[in-house]
């Protein structure tokens, strides 16, 4: 049951969880206590001397009076304080539970596999992370008092109801069968209503998410009233499914109020009847009358209550069925930790996206010993990526294996293995924070000595020294203050700052000027000293000093050899060198 798994949530806070609910429990007391004290004080001001307090040994009326207000002070005072605590302690309770489901949600989703990436926009688990347990931390904030409170008002009120007159009881007591029905019923035709008012809202958080990302390609094509459209018809969409939620909940509450008057109206009738023919006393009628809106009308809130409760429980859904995705690679109970040296090794690897697809590597192998620099070329959508893909295992193969230092790579402790391996990708990414930060992101640890050594080796040093503020210059979102090829070296300086045993450098040059390149492929020499470096690149200038260049052609390697057994060969890579050299 959802209710149950999202309350597993507070197990750890159970001891304030039980004192928020005795603080409700008692502010409901104290709350009914007035209506009862009306009661007494009418039964004082008609018999006197013989009221009911007079019995407790206060004979004089005036006494009475005095000891009637000094008791509503007190439980006046009394419902103020443990309003407050349980006010402070439910709001506590649900901000700590919240924040347990959003960590448990955002380590869910780090710990997924990419596939699952590729088939989710940002947006939506933004949405989830955000709004939909925002939405149920309302319900935990409000909601579980209510339900608690609307119970002990009924437990409490009946008790008094049935001390003074059962029949009025009973007859008090008819249309909360006919409310708790009322409620089940309007929340089983609200139940898919807000599911999908939930699902809106992602639509929306998502459309805005990428609309954001890509504000310059909407600039540049002018679509900016098509995009306005766009986000307008999916808003649309959202209140138009609010709105069919709304007609439920909003249904509820007359039909409650209707019942409830049945409630008053006999309590009112027959009760001022017993008490004109002297079966009632009229003090006791008072009470009685008062207690009917205390025990009744708090089933008018109910609506809002439910309401609350189905949008928490269609969020706690999403939530849920977020943190119930299973996560397909992981550590197995034996995974090894250990230091890599870097060789690699490639055994008869064949890989598909899609099952139904064509592989997008078939049968490769490749032997890399430590300290050697490999590397792939070919053209887009050869497998290039794919096979770096896999030494991240970020996929598994179908078919084949892959072993770091002798050890297959199902075996290494996936922490250990990408901890050991500096890639620098295509889609490189930076934190909206200062540059000296983003490079340290490579090593935590790191003094800013080292961070000022790995960035003149990725040739970095020289054009963040001519920033305004240096190394303190904020990156901006997504590094949109800095150049493509300014991104590429402080991804790079980055990387080597971990000081791993291997680099990958998918693509490290392409964004960078020429002369640029030129000090990049310097500094490679001294980059790949005592460490396995793999290239992969579509300028073969990149890659002219690897040990090994292969050359892939739909997932396939068609050619292996170093750059002048390759020319030699006059094959695949020999076509590829003379376009870009301008020889063909």
């Amino acid at each position: 049951m959802i209710l149950t798994r999202v309350l597993s949530y507070g197990k750890g806070f159970k001891a304030q969880a039980i004192w928020a609910s005795i603080c409700s429990i008692i502010n409901k007391l104290f709350d009914i206590a007035p209506e009862i004290l009306i009661g007494i004080a009418i039964d004082v001001v008609i018999n006197q001397e013989d009221s009911f307090v007079a019995t407790l040994g206060v004979v004089d009326p005036k006494d009475q009076l005095y000891l009637l207000g000094f008791l509503t002070f007190l439980i006046w005072a009394g419902e103020s304080i443990f309003q407050y605590l349980y006010l402070r302690n439910w709001r506590e309770l649900a901000q700590k539970i919240q924040h347990r489901f959003r960590v448990d949600c955002y380590s869910h989703i780090q710990q997924m596999d990419m596939h699952f990436f590729e088939n989710q926009s940002s947006g939506r688990l933004t949405s989830i992370l955000n709004d939909d347990v925002n939405q149920l931390e309302r319900f935990l904030n409000i909601g579980a008092n209510d339900i608690l409170q609307v119970i002990t008002s009924v437990l409490a009120v009946g008790a008094v109801f049935f001390i003074l007159s059962p029949k009025l009881a009973l007859l008090a007591f008819t249309p909360i069968p006919v409310i708790i029905f009322g409620a089940f019923y309007f929340q089983r035709k609200a139940e898919p209503r807000y599911a999908e008012v939930r699902e809106r809202a992602g639509e929306i958080a998502s459309a805005i998410n990428t609309n954001i990302a890509g504000v310059a390609t909407i600039k540049s094509f002018t679509k900016e009233t098509h995009e306005k459209q766009r986000i307008s018809n999916i808003s649309d969409g959202y209140v138009k499914a609010n709105e069919s939620a709304i007609k439920i909940s909003s249904a509820f509450t007359p039909v409650i109020r209707m019942a409830i008057l049945t409630g008053f109206l006999a309590t009112f009738i027959v009760g001022g009847l017993d008490t004109l023919n002297g079966k009632l006393a009229v003090g006791a009628y008072g009470v009685l009358v008062f207690l009917t809106q205390r025990l009744l009308w708090p089933f008018r809130d109910l609506a809002n209550t439910m309401d609350l409760y189905e949008r928490g429980m269609a969020s706690a859904r999403r939530i849920l069925n977020l943190l119930d995705k299973p996560i397909q690679i992981k550590n197995h109970d034996q995974a090894k930790t250990f230091k890599l040296v870097g060789a690699i090794s490639i055994r008869d690897l064949t890989f598909s996206y899609d099952t139904q697809n064509l592989p997008a590597l078939k049968n490769i192998n490749i032997n890399i010993e430590a300290g050697q620099t490999h590397a792939f070329v070919g053209q887009t959508g050869s497998g290039k990526s794919t096979i770096i893909k896999l030494l991240m295992r970020y996929y598994h193969a179908q078919q084949g294996c892959i072993t770091l230092d002798s050890h297959p790579i199902e075996d290494i402790n996936i922490k250990t293995l990408r901890s050991q391996i500096g890639l620098v990708s295509q889609a490189t990414f930076m934190f909206n924070d200062s540059i000296f930060a983003n490079i340290k992101y490579g090593n935590e640890a790191a003094t800013e000595t080292e961070v000022i050594a790995a960035a003149k080796l990725a040739e970095a040093h020289g054009f963040i020294n001519k920033l305004n503020h240096g190394y303190q210059t904020t990156a901006g979102e997504g590094g949109v203050k800095l150049s493509g090829g300014q991104i590429q070296r402080i991804a790079l300086a980055r990387a080597l700052l971990k000081n791993p045993p291997i680099l990958i450098l998918d693509e490290a040059t392409s964004a960078v000027d020429n002369e640029t390149e030129a000090a990049i492929q310097k500094s490679l020499k001294k980059i790949a000293q005592d460490r396995t470096v793999i290239l992969i690149a579509h300028r073969l200038s990149t890659v002219v000093h690897a040990d090994q260049i292969h050359v892939l052609e739909d997932g396939v390697i068609v050619e292996s050899g170093n750059h002048q057994e390759l020319l030699k060969t006059e094959g695949r890579y020999y076509n590829l060198w003379q376009i870009q050299t301008g020889g063909a």
